[in-house]
């Protein structure tokens, strides 16, 4: 079974893939820049047995990340507990994904990783939406060619720099109130944060499709997306286990028979 990790500025994914190419676990944990790889180690391994799997069934690893602080962490983390060397998704490795922005170098490797998923699964041209610390948007054209996209404020960084910035608004939680005005301060900030983050995906989806003169597949991911695509006015499809799809489809490409 395949363990892939995608690590963030605010969350590490975990995911399982078995021969037949199905996500059989999905976890999130919060990043820890200061936790041992010993610690790691030991939430890999509550993470596999809570959900009925041991660490003898993993027999490969593949891992992107946007942390490098945190990455070698990891890795020697996998090292401990599975005994197999981790594939990290960067230079030298192939993703099949043909890159026309400025500088390659500069993509995301979580950007990537979510563009060779949905080139795999869903209808070019593709607008991918990863919901994360920052909002990040990709634009795949109708050959399959990654042409840039936009990075966006992520909706729990503006939320938390609103009330740091604020003497008298609380933090909220994130769910939508029942009505889109809102009648107190917490429903105001509620719909005020997910409703603006809706309208924001709806417009830039537009514009995008403005640019490129043609309909796109509109794709979204990421921790906050499940929250904010059923509040869009546009068609857009969730697909919360991009990233895991997209590495073992990266895994498969490299790896040595």
């Amino acid at each position: 079974m395949l363990l892939a990790i995608d690590i963030g500025n605010t969350n590490i994914v975990f995911g399982c893939v078995n021969d037949n190419d199905e996500v059989v676990l999905f976890e999130r944990i919060s990043t820890n820049h200061s936790a041992t790889a010993a610690e790691y180690a030991s939430l890999m391994r509550s993470i596999l047995l809570m959900n009925d799997f041991e660490p003898g069934d993993i027999t490969a690893a593949i891992m992107s990340s946007v942390v490098p602080s945190v990455t070698n962490t990891v890795k020697l983390a996998v090292k401990k507990l599975f005994r197999v060397d981790v594939m990290v998704v960067g230079p030298g490795v192939k993703t099949g994904l043909n890159i026309l922005i400025d500088n390659p170098a500069q993509l995301g490797s979580d950007q990537a990783v979510d563009a060779v998923a949905a080139i795999n699964q869903y209808p070019v041209p593709l607008i991918i939406i990863d919901m994360g610390t920052a909002t990040t948007v990709s634009v795949v054209d109708k050959n399959k060619n990654y042409r840039g996209g936009l990075i966006m404020t992520g909706m729990a960084v503006a939320a938390d720099a609103l009330v740091a910035r604020t003497a008298q608004l609380p933090k909220i939680n994130f769910e939508a109130p029942e009505n889109i005005i809102g009648t107190n301060t917490v429903d105001c900030l509620k719909s005020g944060i997910l409703y603006s983050n809706a309208s924001a995906l709806d417009g830039i989806i537009g514009r995008i499709e403005e640019e490129l003169g043609c309909k796109c597949t509109a794709v979204a991911t990421g921790g906050l997306s499940e929250l904010v695509v059923p509040l869009c006015r546009r068609m857009i499809i969730h697909d919360g286990d991009l990233l895991i799809k997209g590495l073992a489809i990266i895994y498969k490409k490299n790896r040595k028979v």
